[in-house]
């Protein structure tokens, strides 16, 4: 797929840009749009928080009226990142957990969640919350989907800091010890306080936690959330382990997507993680249903428990019309705020496992950007820069060697850039971070909060931090933090229903 350079004028209304909020002139112009134009030489005109322009540099544009002007010599301005995937309470945690084995790691992770749900670390979630807004602020990322146990706290965050954030409770009755009518009454209150607040930059997503973890019966119950509030998407981990279509098969389903398709909850408004062990069907199945994916290659590289299996099956799905967006999932589990990363960590993670030349360089753009918008239900308002979108964009360093020759512009994105390129970030037409200048946040100050937060989280539990790593409860103290009640019925129902399918009149 290659990106044509834009010579002349894009189509939409054009305004005087004397009268815009801010004009962005001379810089190079990747628009993400139906034709991956690039302008060599473009300027973007935002006016009442949407793009009201985008095309070739006027003479006039430097030297016109408007109430901002900036010089995009030497820069490049695209849309925002979008972070399809992601969960962001346990933040200060970064770099606990990147050096256990994966089984000491869930376990110790498992055993934070029940003072998470209760509330006891409030202060550790809000500061987590802060932090995360001004690292993926600091590096490009405008929107983000997030699943979280007290999402409130990230609700809170990023109004503050002015970017976009879809947000919802996580939702088990099979991983978690609380009441079932509790969790879904958290959804209602929540959804019906934020989604659609600040401008309509926070919206509400109903979380089904994950396939594994969601019995049939919870599975009807949020499929009757689903139609009680039709403008929410449904976020959930989907297809992650072979153990999803177990469980399904033992709430009744033939598998995962199946069983979805029965309670009402396989359609567009479906964003499912992961889908690792997706089969042919399963891919014929969401495209045709319109439901969208989320690939979160990185954490999977880190913490892959099988390197026999299968892995997210991205090329057929985007083959097959399925709108696939890139998402960091657990940053503080593999040590990334990177996004950009992701795109280089989906190529090199395809290639090794199915072949070269998986990708090219502007589908991973592509994946960055509008397909993760569209991937949230939000492709016609951002993830592009075209006339009559909000204005979510970010402008890059991109007068420096490595960016040198500007040949390829789409294989210097998804190859070299990093988070320390981005220099200014604009959401609905408000600048964020100026030339590398927080607008909206203080930094030094979500970092000190930050570090209390810590330091109190260390005094109140057994974990122990230095600059060399961290050290955890024992293993009977984590086991007596863990929940009980649910993961043992969960990994009941795997026994129980795996013995099934291994009997040979079971097929």
């Amino acid at each position: 797929m290659t990106a044509p350079t834009a010579q002349g004028s894009s189509s939409g209304t054009v305004s005087t840009v004397d009268d815009a909020d801010i004009v962005i002139h001379d810089a190079v112009v990747v628009t993400v749009d139906g034709d991956n134009r690039i302008f060599e030489n473009g300027t973007v005109v935002i006016d009442d928080n949407v793009i009201a322009e985008v095309r070739s540099t006027r003479d006039h544009d430097s030297t016109c009226d408007a109430d901002r002007v900036i010089d995009g010599n030497g820069k490049l301005v695209m849309p925002g990142l979008v972070n399809a995937h992601t969960h962001l309470e346990m933040t200060p945690l970064f770099g606990a957990f990147s050096d256990m084995e994966l089984t000491e790691m869930m376990t110790r992770m498992t055993a934070l969640y029940d003072d998470f749900w209760t509330g006891e670390l409030d202060y550790l979630i809000e500061a987590g919350m802060e932090l995360a807004a001004v690292n993926f602020l600091r590096g490009g990322v405008t929107t983000v989907n997030s699943m979280d146990a007290r999402p409130q706290a990230g609700v809170d965050a990023y109004a503050e800091t002015g970017l976009r954030g879809f947000f919802g409770p996580s939702i088990s009755d099979l991983f978690w010890d609380h009441p079932v009518d509790e969790q879904l009454d958290r959804f209602r209150s929540f959804t019906e306080q934020y989604h659609g607040s600040y401008d309509d930059r926070i919206r509400a997503t109903l979380c089904p936690h994950d396939d594994w973890s969601v019995s049939g019966e919870l599975w009807e119950k949020c499929a009757d959330l689903a139609a009680a509030y039709p403008e929410t998407m449904v976020h959930t981990h989907l297809l992650e382990l072979e153990e999803s279509n177990t469980v399904a098969r033992s709430s009744g389903g033939e598998g995962s997507l199946e069983l979805l398709d029965e309670v009402g909850l396989l359609n567009d408004r479906l964003m499912g993680a992961h889908y690792r062990v997706a089969d042919a069907e399963d891919i014929e199945r969401t495209a045709e249903s319109g439901a969208s994916v989320a690939h979160c290659p990185s954490i999977f590289c880190h913490w892959n428990v099988d390197p026999e299996m299968q892995w997210t099956p991205v090329p057929e799905l985007r083959a097959a019309g399925v709108d696939v967006g890139l998402g960091i999932d657990d940053h503080y589990w593999h040590d990334s705020y990177n996004l950009f990363g992701e795109a280089r960590q989906a190529r090199l993670a395809a290639n090794l496992q199915k072949g070269a030349t998986q990708f090219d360089s502007v589908e991973l753009l592509r994946m960055l950007t509008i397909e993760g918008a569209r991937a949230l239900g939000v492709g016609d308002e951002i993830g592009s820069l075209e006339p009559g979108k909000r204005a979510d964009l970010i402008v890059l360093d991109w007068d420096v060697p490595k960016f040198t020759p500007s040949t390829n512009v789409s294989g210097h994105l998804v190859g070299h850039a990093t988070p320390a390129d981005v220099e200014t970030v604009v959401v609905d037409g408000s600048v964020l971070l100026d030339h590398g200048t927080y607008v909206t946040v203080e930094p030094d100050a979500v970092q000190k909060r930050v570090t209390e937060a810590l330091e109190r989280f260390e005094t109140e539990s057994d974990w122990t931090f230095s600059l060399t790593g961290s050290d955890s409860p024992g293993r009977l103290d984590v086991a007596k933090s863990l929940p009980k009640r649910g993961p043992a019925h969960m990994l009941s129902r795997i026994a129980v229903q795996s013995a099934k399918d291994a009997l040979p009149f079971a097929h």
